[in-house]
């Protein structure tokens, strides 16, 4: 029996997954974090608009796909692509090839993904550590800006639809999986790979938490990420080794201007406390 069955049963498991993660971070109970969160998003302006921002980058990947329809010339740089990688992808999928890893894998790629960054925004606003989670909105921000043009411009189709002996073996465990989680990004989002990028800006921003857990587990998770989009058959070498420099720089510029504008902040708030204004 396929453990995912819809996109609807993915989220079941990412919310499971989410609170997992919370307690395991926190020894806390999720509803005094979610209530944290509830009232940061009431009590401050600064925060809320930042998480707004968050969510709207995230549907950008949508945007992308309905311009690049309306684009006419359409390019395809997957067989220069094929040409200078060869079989690799191929030969790590045949080597470790094992109906549980495909399982793990799959679990990783697409609940793991987003648990860890809804995770991170939890925690960072229930630690108060505004720095890192001023940090997570302007690197997923960054990662989206860089990467969407590439998607436009340089399209590149993902291993498995172009290389006659590697198989799309998420179809495994989530048999809808082209159906319910293909609008979410095309199928010529490869270069580079978000699912990468995304990973290791979290886990650059994470070893900075105050966390122990959770600064040793999401750069292991994010290590284990990069290697499921290799052995599911979906990204190119090129795409995780693109991926890996977008996600440090999106990191250390999303920490700059965290420190930036937290140095300001405090810097407005001694003005006014001179000035006695407060």
């Amino acid at each position: 029996m396929s453990p995912f069955h819809s996109m609807t049963h993915a989220t079941v498991y990412i919310v499971i997954t989410v609170l997992f993660f919370l307690i395991a971070a926190t020894r806390k109970s999720p509803f005094n974090i979610a209530g944290s969160f509830v009232q940061e998003i009431f009590t401050s302006r600064k925060y809320l608009l930042h998480f707004v921002a968050l969510i709207t980058i995230l549907f950008f990947n949508k945007v992308e796909m309905w311009v690049e329809k309306g684009i006419d010339i359409k390019t395809d740089f997957t067989k220069s692509i094929y040409g200078i990688e060869g079989n690799f992808v191929s030969a790590i999928q045949h080597f470790f090839h094992n109906d549980t890893l495909t399982l793990v894998s799959s679990y990783f790629y697409v609940v793991v993904f987003p648990a860890v960054m809804i995770t991170s925004i939890a925690l960072y606003t229930y630690q108060k550590n505004y720095r890192l989670f001023y940090a997570i909105c302007y690197a997923l921000m960054f990662n989206y800006m860089i990467a969407i043009p590439f998607y436009l411009f340089f399209p590149v189709n993902e291993v498995w639809s172009f290389h006659p002996n590697v198989k799309l073996l998420i179809l495994d465990v989530f048999p809808t999986f082209e159906q319910d989680y293909r609008p979410l990004s095309g199928l010529d989002n490869c270069f580079p790979s978000l699912h990468t990028s995304i990973s290791v800006s979290m886990a650059v921003i994470a070893v900075k938490s105050r966390s122990t857990f959770w600064k040793i587990f999401v750069p292991c998770s994010s290590a284990f990420i990069i290697f499921t989009i290799f052995y599911l058959g979906i990204h190119w070498l090129s795409d995780m080794c693109a991926g890996v420099v977008l996600g440090v720089v999106a990191a250390r510029v999303g920490l700059r201007i965290s420190d930036g504008r937290l140095v300001l902040g405090e810097q407005v708030l001694l003005k006014r406390l001179k000035n006695n204004e407060l």
